[in-house]
Parts: structure tokens; C-alpha cells; sequence
């Protein structure tokens, strides 16, 4: 292991222990000093590791105190309603909510910045040299094998999410795909969806004729009370800076969603877009890798992390859905040009996709670090 990556390994174990019980709810974990000393590392990686403990939910930060676990293994919603004055969309409607929603829209909006039209082009010229006449050829329904095998890849060595590349299928635009999920699982069953969000889901699923339900954003995900008292069966949600609000799930959250599925035998869509974007130093752990049950199908696309005229993005559907989404939707074609999903393959499969992404996190943290230096 790296110097730059024992921070990742002290995070991995001080999270397992906090998973498995070894710290509880309100624990004090070790300082970072002994945290240090115990696994002999600078001050520096147990800071970066704790950051990340931080950034995720399991612990709090108490000055002149210490860090504790706020992590709940037995988290139960029912008993603990988000308050009126926690929920978002409320807010609006008093005086002070005003001002906390000014607040909220005054959060710092980072430069997603498209990548170099050089590397995407040496990419493309690289596509037309070894492919020729191939990338004139019609995409197979689901998207080309080349291109769905290099997202597995990838989605495995950066999200922890193991699939294979018949799990995957490419649309144009995370919009097809939304038009998609209602095709696969039809009108008869109640959508959800968070209220604020993406305006675009919105409209998609009432196109589709289905009956939506809005449930209330709190601070940190869906209120809870709405949460339960939903009769959706599929809900739709953005754990990662949903827009407009910027609401991020925390891990206790992200625990309650799959919960909530599992007791109502529900669907979860996953919309994971732009989250790659994230300041922390890890990517953002998914619902789709939490979920033991196979309830979460995961969706993001390259439209934020390469450029706004690259029209592709993906779905990832749980092994056990497979033969029941072929039978609703396996014969529709991909409308995403061969070209384009092979030129992507290659910036993915080249490392530049990531090289790219990487670049993109690194000017966050500075932004982010400036930002903080001048409060």
C-alpha cells in the first residue's frame, strides 16, 4: 500500500468497526494522535482518514472533545421524524426558511470543467485507426459490449460495484433512461420522487401517465415520516447533491432507503449523476453497493464528467432483474451512436477517463480549501 493511500486503509477499519458494532452509537473513537501512534502513520493520514469518516456520516466532530459515532446500525425511523423545520421544501414558506433557502443557493457552485478537447480527440482518432468500418455498424440494444465492459471496469475499481457487463445498459441521456424504468415497470404501481428535485424526472414520469408522489427533503435525505407514509413502490432519488437543494444522503440515510425497500418490496433508482464530482477524497459510496437485496438499480451518465454534447449514460440492473427488464425492454435499439460509445471505451479503458476526473477533484479541494481560508 501507497503512503497516499494508507489514509483509505485506516478509514476501512476504523468503518468496519463502527459497522460491526465495535463503536456504537455516541462512542468516542480514539484521537487522531493515537490513532497515529497505534497504526505508526503521520498525523496527516489519520486526518485525511477521519475527513472521510466525517464526510460520510459515521462520526461528528465535537470541539475540544473528540470525534463520535453517530453511525446507527439500528437506526429506526418510525421513532425519529425529521422535524418540520429540518425539511427543505418548508423552509420556503416562512421568513427564515427564506433566508436558509438563500443560504442553500448560495452554496459554492464549482466549475465542472468539460474535458480537453485534445485528449478527446487523440481518442477519437485512435478509435477511427483501429476500429474503421466497425463504428458504422448498428449498437446492439443494450449498447456495445466493448463500451459496457469498460463502465464495469470501471464502476468496480472506483465504486465498489461488481458487475458484469450484461448488467449494464447504455441510453442517450439519463432522460431515455428514466423514460425506460416506466416502460419496465409500467403505470400500475406509484412513483416517488424527492421534493425538490431535477425538474426533467418530474416531467419524464408524469409523460409516462404514472401516479407520482413528492416526498419532503430534510437535511439529510427524505423525511422520514414522508418516507413511511409513501404507498410509491418505486422511488427515485439523488443521494448525492440532489439538485436543485444540494441535499447529500448521509450513510444512516442510505441505510433507511434500503431498509424501506426491503420492508415494502419496493424498487430504488439510483441517480448518481455528477456525483463522481465529489471533494472528498474517495468516491461516494452507493446505494447499489450497499444493498444486499438487489432493490437498486443505478444510473448515471457522461454528459457532467466529459462534455454536455456527449449524449450517453447507463444503467446498472441487479443480476436477478435481468430476465424479467429483457422481457419489458430488451427490444428497444440503442440510441447512442457506436462511435461515440467506442470512442468513450477508449478514454475509459486508456485511464484518461479517470486521469480526467481526478484532475477535476484535486481543483475542487483547492477551490473548496480557498473558500474556507477566506471565511
Amino acid at each position: 500500500m501507497t503512503k497516499n493511500k494508507l489514509y483509505l486503509t485506516v478509514y476501512e477499519s476504523i468503518r468496519r468497526d463502527i459497522i460491526h458494532g465495535a463503536y456504537k452509537k455516541g462512542d468516542k473513537i480514539p484521537s487522531k494522535r493515537t490513532t497515529a501512534l497505534e497504526w505508526n502513520v503521520s498525523l496527516i493520514t489519520v486526518e485525511h482518514a477521519y475527513e472521510l469518516l466525517l464526510d460520510e456520516g459515521y462520526i461528528v466532530s465535537k470541539e475540544k472533545r473528540g470525534y463520535f459515532v453517530i453511525y446507527d446500525s439500528e437506526y429506526n425511523p418510525a421513532t425519529q421524524h425529521s422535524s418540520p423545520e429540518s425539511e427543505v421544501g418548508k423552509e420556503a414558506e416562512t421568513e427564515s426558511g427564506a433566508e436558509a433557502k438563500a443560504e442553500l443557493e448560495q452554496t459554492v457552485e464549482y466549475s465542472l470543467s468539460p474535458m480537453s478537447y485534445n485528449i478527446f480527440s487523440k481518442a477519437a482518432r485512435r478509435v477511427l485507426t483501429e476500429y474503421g468500418e466497425e463504428i458504422m455498424l448498428k449498437s446492439p440494444g443494450s449498447g456495445t459490449i466493448i463500451l459496457r465492459e469498460a463502465i464495469a471496469g470501471y464502476l468496480n475499481r472506483s465504486r465498489h460495484i461488481d458487475v458484469s457487463f450484461d448488467q449494464i445498459i447504455i441510453g442517450s441521456g439519463a432522460e431515455y433512461l428514466y423514460g425506460l424504468i416506466v416502460q419496465a415497470f409500467g403505470r400500475d404501481r406509484i412513483y416517488a420522487v424527492e421534493d425538490p428535485c431535477y425538474s426533467k424526472i418530474i416531467d419524464i414520469y408524469e409523460a409516462g401517465g404514472v401516479t407520482l408522489e413528492r416526498l419532503r427533503l430534510g437535511k439529510d435525505g427524505i423525511n422520514s415520516k414522508s418516507l413511511q407514509e409513501t404507498q410509491a413502490t418505486i422511488l427515485h432519488i439523488s443521494p448525492y447533491r440532489s439538485y436543485p437543494s444540494r441535499v447529500s444522503a448521509t450513510i444512516n440515510k442510505k441505510q433507511e432507503y434500503i431498509r424501506w425497500s426491503s420492508s415494502r418490496d419496493a424498487i430504488i433508482i439510483e441517480d448518481d449523476v455528477e456525483s463522481e464530482f465529489s471533494p472528498i477524497r474517495k468516491n461516494e459510496e452507493t446505494l447499489f453497493s450497499l444493498d444486499r437485496e438487489n432493490r437498486v438499480i443505478y444510473i448515471n451518465s457522461f454528459t457532467m464528467t466529459i462534455g454536455a454534447s456527449l449524449r450517453i449514460a447507463y444503467m446498472v440492473i441487479p443480476r436477478t432483474m435481468k430476465p424479467f427488464l429483457r422481457e419489458r425492454i430488451g427490444f428497444y435499439s440503442c440510441p447512442a451512436p457506436t462511435y461515440q460509445q467506442y470512442i468513450l471505451a477508449e478514454l475509459i479503458m486508456s485511464g484518461d477517463f479517470e486521469r480526467h476526473i481526478n484532475r477535476v477533484r484535486r481543483n475542487i479541494r483547492k477551490d473548496k480549501g480557498k473558500n474556507a481560508s477566506i471565511k
